[in-house]
């Protein structure tokens, strides 16, 4: 294969997945994902693989539950509502301690909302959108680039920490076209000797299980859980710095909205205001450390979101409310103007331009 490829961003996503090893997608069409099911739908039986279009959205995470259980990379992608379908066997998976990649490809809502992209799932992606003590690796591409990246990335951390990875895209980065590269390092290899493959009388049964009766052993096996989650936040938290080094305002933006602001941050520059932006690669493990110390030398933050503003909770966390935090947004599918945000960054400055 040629060293670039024109692709759009959720066929580029499903090559990558097969060529991370996925044999195994279960999924359900919704806009704006569904060439994702598609991709896959033609690409599979050629690769050995196995294609399934679930009956339901619910089925669809229920059917990667049993293939991760036996050891398989496996996958399945939808768009918010549908991501809302999939929160109980979400939950299941990490329970489980099952790896699994899931992509959500963002819609607007809440309800059945719109097919245009948003970025209001950031709570129930960060926050769990399904039931107890949990949490998900979620990776946030803001190029059809970097959603190939973080697809490899995504099955082998899965792999690596045993539990679900969420890549959490958007309408506009699912549906646009851009030069990627696919080729990739060789896949890692990791221990699966839990995995539910048949004893064939050699070995002890593997029992891949959520229920716990006893709570006091439930209560140690999410204590367990979470110290690997500490460890995840300290080794495997990912961002971008861009001209914060003399920054006194700082954007945080993640995604398409990053791609925005950073004009907006180069033309804030040409007025001669010192802007500068930190894009969150990881939106768990979040970057709070490197926000803690940014806080040290800047004035002022701003939270640029396509939602009424959740990630703005998450800053103003990070820093122990040490700064100001403004959020500038859009919702319903709109995408802000390089424009919109500069007028942010000028009324933070104080207004004097």
């Amino acid at each position: 294969m040629a060293d670039k490829v024109l692709m759009k961003g959720n066929e580029a996503l499903a090559e990558a997945a097969i060529m991370a090893g996925c044999k195994h997608y279960y999924g359900y069409p919704i806009t704006p994902q569904t060439e994702i099911a598609a991709y896959m739908a033609r690409r599979m039986p050629k690769v050995g693989g196995v294609f399934l279009q679930a009956e339901s959205e619910i089925a669809a995470i229920n059917m990667v539950i049993g293939s991760a259980a036996a050891g398989k990379r496996t996958m399945t992608s939808s768009s918010s509502p549908g991501i809302s379908l999939k929160s109980e066997g979400i939950s299941y998976l990490a329970g489980c301690d099952l790896p699994a990649l899931i992509v959500n490809v963002q819609r607007g809502g809440p309800g059945l909302g719109g097919i245009q992209p948003s970025q209001a799932d950031y709570f129930q992606a960060i926050k769990g959108g399904g039931h107890g003590d949990y949490k998900l690796i979620v990776l946030a591409p803001n190029s059809v680039q970097e959603t190939v990246d973080l697809t490899f990335k995504g099955f082998d951390l899965a792999d690596k920490y045993r539990m679900p990875v969420m890549l959490l895209s958007d309408g506009t980065i699912g549906q646009m076209m851009e030069p990627v590269s696919l080729n990739q390092s060789k896949n890692a290899t990791y221990d699966k000797s839990w995995a539910v493959t048949g004893t064939y009388g050699k070995r002890t049964k593997n029992i891949v299980n959520s229920l716990c009766l006893r709570p006091e052993e439930l209560e140690e096996w999410n204590k367990a859980r979470y110290e690997r989650y500490n460890k995840i936040a300290k080794e495997e938290t990912l961002y971008e710095e861009y001209l914060t080094e003399d920054a006194e305002i700082c954007i945080v933006a993640f995604g398409i909205a990053s791609r925005v602001s950073k004009n907006a941050v180069n033309a804030g520059r040409k007025l001669g205001i010192k802007a500068g932006m930190i894009r969150p690669i990881t939106l768990w493990p979040f970057p709070n450390e490197v926000l803690a110390q940014t806080a040290k030398r800047v004035k002022a933050f701003i939270s640029v979101e396509l939602s009424m503003g959740q990630m703005i909770d998450d800053v103003k966390l990070a820093i122990n409310c040490s700064r100001p935090v403004t959020l500038c947004s859009r919702s319903g599918g709109m995408i802000m103007s390089p424009e919109e945000i500069l007028q942010k960054i000028i009324e933070v400055d104080g207004g004097k331009q």
